[in-house]
C-alpha cells in the first residue's frame, strides 16, 4: 500500500529543509551525514532544497556513514569524512526510515571519537517502536506499524519517488 507519493515526499522534504534552517540559523555550517544509500539519497534531496535558502555565511557539507544495517557490529561504521572535519560542527544523521533505532544508534559511533557541537537525526519515516534510545529531530511522517510491517522507500535512482507499507 502506497503511503506517500512523489508530491507528498517533495512537500515533506521542503518542510524539513525549512525546519533545519530555522534551528541552525546563525551557525556557520552543518553536515548532513546520510546513512548508506537511501539515507544519502534523502540527504541529497534535503541539500537540494536547503542550498537556495542558505544565507551566504552558512555552508552545508554532505557525507555518508556506511554500515551494515542487518548486523551493525559486523564491522565498524565508516564516515566518508576526516574525523577532524566533524569537530565542533552540527551534524544531522539522515536516513530514510527509523525503525528500531539500531542503525542510527550504531551510526553515532564514529562521531563519538570527536566532539561535535550537536548531533541530530532526520528521517523521512519514523516508525514508533524504538528498541534503542534514538529520537528523530526532523520527521517527514510518523507511523505506527506492527513489527512485521516493512517500509519500502523509493527515493534514489527513480523517476517517481514513493513510500510503501508492505
Amino acid at each position: 500500500m502506497q503511503i506517500l507519493d512523489d508530491r507528498q515526499i517533495r512537500q515533506k522534504i521542503k518542510r524539513l529543509a525549512i525546519e533545519i534552517l530555522e534551528r541552525h540559523f546563525g551557525e556557520p555550517g552543518i553536515i548532513l551525514a546520510g546513512l548508506n544509500n537511501n539515507g544519502l539519497g534523502f540527504a541529497q534531496l534535503l541539500l537540494h532544497e536547503l542550498s537556495p535558502l542558505l544565507p551566504d555565511s552558512m555552508s552545508i557539507t554532505l557525507t555518508r556513514i556506511q554500515l551494515n544495517p542487518a548486523n551493525p557490529t559486523e564491522y565498524d561504521p565508516y564516515i566518508e569524512m576526516p574525523a577532524e572535519d566533524l569537530r565542533g560542527k552540527s551534524i544531522i544523521i539522515v536516513d530514510d526510515v527509523a525503525n528500531t533505532g539500531r542503525t542510527i544508534f550504531y551510526a553515532v559511533q564514529p562521531l563519538l571519537k570527536v566532539l561535535p557541537a550537536r548531533v541530530e537525526v532526520a528521517v523521512l519515516v519514523d516508525r514508533k517502536h524504538k528498541s534503542f534510545p534514538i529520537k528523530a529531530d526532523y520527521v517527514g511522517l510518523s507511523l505506527y506499524t506492527t513489527l512485521k510491517d516493512h517500509i519500502n522507500v523509493q527515493i534514489s535512482d527513480v523517476e517517481t519517488m514513493a513510500v510503501y507499507l508492505e
